[in-house]
């Protein structure tokens, strides 16, 4: 099979579970939002807290990905079960600073301006999804072992199953019955709750019954922790953990910025944020295969063949991002009004979508080339590029245009601001990383 096929494989089966992933945010979403406007507010807080911090505990166990398939490029398949093993102790950690995050969300509510007859409801919304939270966080590692073994199938298979269980359990938690009473937006996160230990069960009678994970021995007795190792996860990990935190939280910030230029901008911006958020699916699944593949011939001793994976990548993505984003430049009228019957509403957003196909071919760009950074072991300088320019130059430059005025440019409340912001963000983005790339690739020896 050509290396082509295989990313496009790999990639297409990763994207066909995240979107099902996705999903279930809209599951929610609708649900709450059809049994009260209390209940969406509080949905909308609420996720948008267990959000930030899961994306960014996940990006940290993402990190073990590289490790993983190196070890099975190499053929080191007890060396691959050993180093699971102690990713299991990296993950347990992740699991507690997110459950104190999520139990104790005092401070964050607080410093967001969350209205006090809202707080009571994202609290409890937030408890109950701090019991999601280890198998979510399980079941990502389990997902990262079968990305780094080119196994992505399996992972699929589970997400799409599990929509099939997770959109009566939300209707029946929601709205009761059956002797259960209603419970709005909590009985969405108990409905998680139920779905996340469903994945992780099916993962690990899998686990334990398929032969294509008998080579690694994975249910050896737990070693002891190797402080080495798990330093090792922990350098390249945690600066991915919080690149992703920036990424995320330079998303989510600027919806609370455009949120005081009232409700037709708000509702503009969420329409563009959802088309951002399907969209940018294409380009992240497609990193996680090419850095599955780069990953296995650097540790088959093979350099050439992994740089050949990463051109493979990046003309796959490169063509992707330029189709979808033409697609969108072309269609964004009707894009909108498909969106919203409001013709305020949709011509507002008509214009982010314009400035939307720009943001695109930036983040397609910028997501590939960190995802291969890491495979080089580098993560600290795609971190320091992200805090610099998405919260510097993206959200800090669009605010000054809203709010303040930037040198002789006019006030401009508007989330066009934003939106112009994030792609200059992430237009520089897509020139300095290839370049760090390239230098790191030109200065591996193995």
């Amino acid at each position: 099979m050509t290396e082509l096929r295989t990313i496009a494989r790999h990639a297409g089966t990763v994207l066909a579970g995240q979107l099902a992933v996705m999903a279930f945010g809209v599951t929610d979403t609708i649900v709450a939002g059809r049994y009260s406007q209390q209940a969406l507010a509080a949905l909308s807080v609420g996720s948008a807290v267990y959000i930030s911090v899961f994306v960014a505990l996940m990006g940290t166990l993402q990190a073990l990905l590289p490790t993983w398939a190196q070890l099975h490029g190499g053929r080191r398949h007890e060396d691959l079960g050993r180093s699971v093993r102690q990713g299991l102790y990296l993950g347990a950690f992740a699991m507690l600073v997110g459950g104190v995050t999520l139990l104790f969300p005092g401070r964050v509510l607080q410093w967001t301006e969350v209205p006090a007859a809202l707080q009571d409801d994202v609290r409890r919304y937030l408890s109950v999804l701090a019991l999601a939270l280890p198998p979510a966080l399980l079941f990502r590692m389990y997902s990262t072992l079968n990305q780094a073994l080119g196994k992505p199938l399996l992972v699929s298979w589970l997400q799409g199953a599990s929509l099939l269980v997770k959109v009566p359990l939300t209707l029946w938690f929601a709205f009761g019955g059956l002797g259960l009473s209603p419970q709005g937006a909590v009985g969405c996160a108990w409905a998680t709750v139920l779905v996340n230990y469903l994945f992780l069960a099916g993962a690990v009678w899998l686990l334990r019954t398929q032969d294509v994970y008998r080579p690694y021995a994975l249910w050896r007795r737990m070693e002891r922790p190797d402080w080495r190792a798990i330093g090792a996860f922990a350098r390249l990990g945690v600066p991915g953990g919080l690149s992703v935190l920036v990424e995320v939280t330079s998303f989510t910030l600027m919806a609370l910025f455009i949120a005081r230029q009232g409700t037709l901008a708000s509702a503009a911006h969420q329409i563009a944020a959802n088309l951002a958020a399907v969209m940018y699916m294409m380009p992240l699944s497609l990193s996680i295969a090419t850095s599955a593949r780069v990953s296995y011939w650097l540790g088959a001793d093979d350099p050439r063949r992994a740089r050949a994976a990463i051109r493979t990548g990046f003309k796959l993505g490169l063509l992707l991002a330029f189709t979808l984003a033409a697609s969108l430049a072309l269609g964004r009228w009707r894009i909108a009004a498909i969106y919203s019957g409001d013709p305020q509403v949709a011509a507002v957003a008509a214009g982010l979508l314009g400035w939307l196909a720009f943001y695109h071919l930036g983040d397609a760009t910028q997501v590939l080339c960190v995802f291969v950074l890491r495979c080089y072991r580098v993560a600290v300088s795609p971190l320091v590029a992200y805090c610099v320019l998405l919260w510097g130059v993206g959200l800090a430059g669009g605010y000054s245009v809203a709010y303040l005025g930037l040198g002789p440019q006019a006030l401009h409340s508007s989330p066009n601001a934003f939106w112009a912001g994030g792609a200059v963000a992430l237009a520089l983005l897509s020139f300095i990383l290839p370049m760090i790339l390239w230098r790191t690739v030109r200065a591996y020896r193995p």
